[in-house]
């Protein structure tokens, strides 16, 4: 058995932070992570994660339980199961959220969470091509890019049509125009991923000072009393421990509140029909799931798309090459290229649509849970999609045994509250605003998707309930707060009633952001990682 200053479970976005921070501090850190290594092409190249999307040598692959609000359909949820975790797998879209929603987490009782409090943290972490500004910081870890002159002609005719439909053009979501329609800025350096780990751990993996392990799957935290002491984990087949002054947990939205719960903390009436010992009575353990669900609108075009380029074997043989000789090219790149935040209509105080942009179109294996990627369509076409930035539908996260191995419950919930599914009807009617304004209507041949038949509210539900699914940005299952009946961490994100024991990453999100949540994961573990520091010169 070994001992450490902080032990940290999960490598994923914001573990990796963590381990950088505190390791820079001259603390001694260990970093579990289940899964292995993330050097894989797959990895690095930027449109390989449609492939790790679907692959269990990177992926948790977990598969939420039938959901009500989507005709009791079940659904694939990928979650990084890999150095680096979900930000090895991602979309790579990098979106702070709006400026508002970091008021409502401190206006849920968790001081120092405003946006004032957390912009220097967006700022501190970011390498952005802008320079150093109010906005954006330059020379941190995580490298920003802002990708509009490589990006598909079709992404311009989607911006000219939002400016005819009445949605101006932004140039920078993550400055001082969070709203309107742009090009998302992306989480690329010279043709590759930059992932947490690439960008946070790898500089500094030799270091004495920190123990990276991997394929270490934590089984539960141990304690004395009510002081957590260490982790227990499996390693090569053999149960293994380590003891710290302090533990982590960083293993996400899903793995947090399971191993919160497999160590006794959370409902004792869930916990006592697993027989796991009570530490604890937590009952917001796993509650408050929250997630961005949205629907894909397909498009026929007259004009040429990247499925053209992407296709035929020529193509992508064509793409390999430039990407090998040049690190660019559409390999390089996101296909999630331009978007928008929208207000669907008058009296709204913030966005409460995200909107994306995609310049090819795919068929989707919708016969499987996996929802897994079929060929680009043999014809010219485009995706757009839309989903409530901030849904008030709640779900849930827990255990289903007390073995480890075992993948616990999702129940998403969605669409579970008449707000959500008001929502519905106002993401279709601007989708269909968009699309009938004149730099897009012009070069549209069909709607294939929905459909010209799905017109009415009724049929516009019943389609969103038939197709719609994640977005993959679950939070909320650890969420911060000052009530121990409903919250799980307080504002300094330690485990209430509970020494030595703290949650940092997603799961702690008071309420989800608007947008893509890898930014704020990032922001919310640097600003722990200077919140733990503070509190161990006390001590």
């Amino acid at each position: 058995m070994s001992h450490y200053d902080y032990i940290i479970v999960g490598a994923g976005s914001a573990g990796c932070v963590l381990a950088r921070r505190l390791s820079d501090a001259g603390q001694r850190v260990l970093l579990l992570e289940a899964g292995g290594s993330d050097r894989s092409p797959w990895i690095r190249v930027p449109v390989g994660y449609a492939r790790t999307f679907n692959d269990p040598r990177y992926n948790w692959m977990y598969q939420a339980g039938p959901d009500p609000g989507l005709n009791h359909r079940g659904a694939h949820w990928p979650r990084g199961k890999v150095l680096g975790g979900s930000s090895s797998i991602n979309a790579m879209v990098f979106v702070r959220g709006q400026p508002a929603d970091f008021e409502d987490w401190r206006a849920a009782g968790n001081p120092g969470w405003g946006w004032a409090e957390v912009l220097p943290y967006f700022r501190k972490l970011e390498d952005h091509p802008l320079g150093p500004s109010q906005w954006h910081g330059a020379g941190g870890p995580v490298h920003i890019d802002t990708p509009s002159d490589a990006l598909h002609p079709l992404c311009t005719a989607f911006i000219a049509a939002c400016a005819e439909a009445g949605i101006p053009a932004t140039q920078d979501f993550n400055g001082a125009e969070p709203e309107g329609a742009g090009f998302w800025q992306v989480t690329i350096r010279d043709g590759v991923r930059v992932s947490a780990a690439s960008a946070y751990l790898r500089p500094v993996m030799r270091r004495p000072t920190l123990r990276v392990m991997l394929e270490a799957h934590a089984q539960r935290v141990t304690f004395s009393g009510t002081r957590a002491t260490g982790v227990e984990y499996l390693r090569a087949g053999a149960l293994e421990r380590a003891t710290a002054g302090e533990v982590i947990l960083s293993a996400g939205a899903i793995g947090s509140p399971q191993l919160l719960e497999l160590s006794g903390l959370g409902n004792p009436e869930l916990l006592g029909q697993f027989g796991i010992p009570i530490v604890a009575a937590l009952p917001a353990v796993g509650e408050g799931l929250q997630d961005h669900v949205c629907v894909v609108y397909a498009y026929r075009a007259k004009v040429p798309s990247l499925n053209e380029e992407l296709r035929p074997l020529a193509g992508r043989v064509k793409a390999a090459l430039r990407y090998v000789l040049h690190r660019d090219g559409p390999l390089a790149m996101s296909v999630n290229q331009a978007g928008a935040f929208v207000r669907s209509r008058p009296g709204l105080e913030r966005p409460n649509l995200h909107i994306y942009f995609n310049p090819a179109s795919y068929s989707t294996d919708t016969a499987r849970q996996s929802r897994r990627l079929i060929r680009l369509d043999p014809f010219p076409g485009f995706r757009m999609s839309f989903n409530t930035c901030r849904p008030t539908s709640r779900g849930s996260v827990h255990i289903r045994s007390a073995d480890p191995s075992a993948s616990p419950a999702i129940a998403p919930n969605s669409l579970a509250t008449a707000e959500d599914i008001a929502d519905v009807y106002e993401g279709a009617r601007v989708l269909r605003r968009i699309t009938g304004a004149g730099p897009l209507a012009r070069i549209i041949e069909c709607e294939l998707e929905p459909g010209k038949a799905v017109r009415t509210d009724a049929e516009v539900l019943e389609d969103f309930r038939q197709r719609g699914g994640s977005v993959f940005h679950p939070c909320g299952t650890c969420a911060m707060g000052p009530d121990p009946t409903r919250a799980v961490v307080d504002s300094r994100l330690r485990v209430h009633g509970i020494a030595g024991l703290r949650v940092v990453d997603a799961s702690v999100f008071p309420a989800v952001t608007s947008g893509n949540i890898n930014a704020p994961t990032l922001m919310v573990a640097e600003k722990a990682a200077d919140l733990i520091l503070e509190d161990s010169r006390t001590k």
